[in-house]
């Protein structure tokens, strides 16, 4: 065993899957924040890898300040159009010239963005519906530990800071994350009418859960209100199949309750995107790194997506922890309940955290003493491999919300 400092010690509160009133939220893909999330994080692995590409290490840079700003849209049945495009800015620094070479960062940055948006929010014609800018500072190119392509060396912290994860989900935070990524997978792959945004909102009281689900629908693939009204049904219908599949609850879903059809007010758009309608933006605004906002748990309010990779922490560790959670509990029998937070002291190597601390509800029966050594063992094993996290987030193998 390491010296590092890890704790492992009793959680002070039930498992959350105990507590009387549970509340979990995502903000679907397309949601005005996690575009900013998307396009920061998109645009960050394109700059890691042409970094790699051009002078074999990544370079400094963050793009975690991106901003949307909304627009506005005349939606109608059969096909509207947008009367003020949305504007995108993507804000942050970036190295544009390393030892004699010019390398440009905000090109990459766009064709990142553009590329996102086509594959994320395709009814968003880019240039038209959207309009996206560019003001990377100029970053320093001198970051004092480098991701290079022949080894890879442990980086010093950036700062002082923190990062949080746990695990096993509960039975409501899979509903609500796998309600929208079903939504606009599988689900949208086959009814062209639902947009990307798609939040979802879960509330479980004792054993009793609601699901409540705004589903931006797209005009173009609308007829009328019947087919609308067909629309939110199937929607409806369809998280409860994805309910059923994660729990014996008794599970109610609502589809787009502010609906008004008598008056014609419903969430009716042009691009499948609130963003159309006057909904702003911002990376960090929206869901953590595990892709789900939990008050029940703790939380960072780091904004992961868009920053460095190499050495800051806002994203390493929020990245780090969840993947210890989510060790833990896979391996080591006994566990309810597991909480992960990593803190950062600035300077120190990245796989020697000020402190791991991590809590635990065991299950009944078992001791914390008949797991702590396993828990120990893991996160100092994933601590001592944490540069790992650095390569999946640059080949995109992970996500960031």
């Amino acid at each position: 065993m390491s010296q590092r400092n890890i704790r492992v010690e009793p959680i002070d509160r039930q498992a959350v899957e105990d507590q009387e009133v549970e509340i979990v939220e995502r903000k679907g893909i397309g949601h005005p924040d996690s575009i900013c999330d998307g396009v920061a994080e998109s645009v960050a692995g394109a700059l890691a890898r042409e970094y790699i590409d051009r002078v074999g290490e990544v370079l400094h840079f963050n793009t975690d300040e991106t901003q949307l700003v909304a627009g506005e849209a005349a939606p109608a049945f059969g096909g509207g159009e947008v009367v003020d495009p949305i504007y995108l800015l993507i804000v942050g620094r970036a190295t544009k010239r390393y030892e004699g070479q010019m390398i440009p960062a905000e090109t990459i940055a766009l064709r990142a963005a553009r590329e996102y948006l086509e594959e994320t929010v395709p009814q968003l014609e880019y240039g038209e519906d959207i309009v996206v800018d560019v003001k990377l500072g100029e970053g320093s190119g001198d970051l004092q530990e480098v991701f290079g392509e022949d080894e890879v060396s442990v980086p010093m912290a950036n700062d002082t800071s923190f990062g949080v994860g746990h695990a096993p989900l509960t039975e409501t935070e899979r509903i609500v994350l796998e309600a929208e990524r079903r939504l606009n997978g599988e689900y949208a792959s086959t009814h062209p009418e639902l947009g990307p945004d798609v939040k979802i909102m879960g509330k479980r009281e004792g054993d009793r859960i609601d699901v409540t689900v705004a589903a931006a629908m797209i005009d173009e693939y609308i007829a009328d209100l019947d087919e609308y009204a067909d629309a939110v049904e199937s929607v409806r219908e369809f998280v409860g199949e994805v309910a059923d599949d994660h729990t014996d609850r008794e599970v109610d879903v609502h589809v787009n309750t502010a609906d008004d059809y008598e008056e014609g007010s419903i969430y009716l758009t042009v691009t499948g995107t609130s963003a159309e309608q006057g909904d702003d933006g911002s990376v960090g605004r929206g869901n953590r790194a595990n892709g789900l906002i939990t008050p029940n748990r703790s939380m960072s309010m780091e904004a992961t997506s868009g920053k460095n990779p190499v050495n800051h922490i806002g994203k390493i560790y929020n990245l780090l922890s969840t993947s210890i959670a989510e060790s833990v509990v896979d391996d080591v029998d006994g566990i309810r309940d597991l909480r992960v937070r990593l803190l950062s002291q600035i300077g120190r190597p990245i796989d020697q955290p000020h402190v791991a601390d991590v809590h635990v509800v065991t299950d009944e029966g078992v001791a914390l003493e008949d797991v702590e050594g396993d828990v120990e063992a893991i996160v100092d094993a994933e601590l001592g491999d944490v540069t790992e996290i650095t390569r999946q987030v640059i080949d995109g193998e992970l996500t960031t919300f």
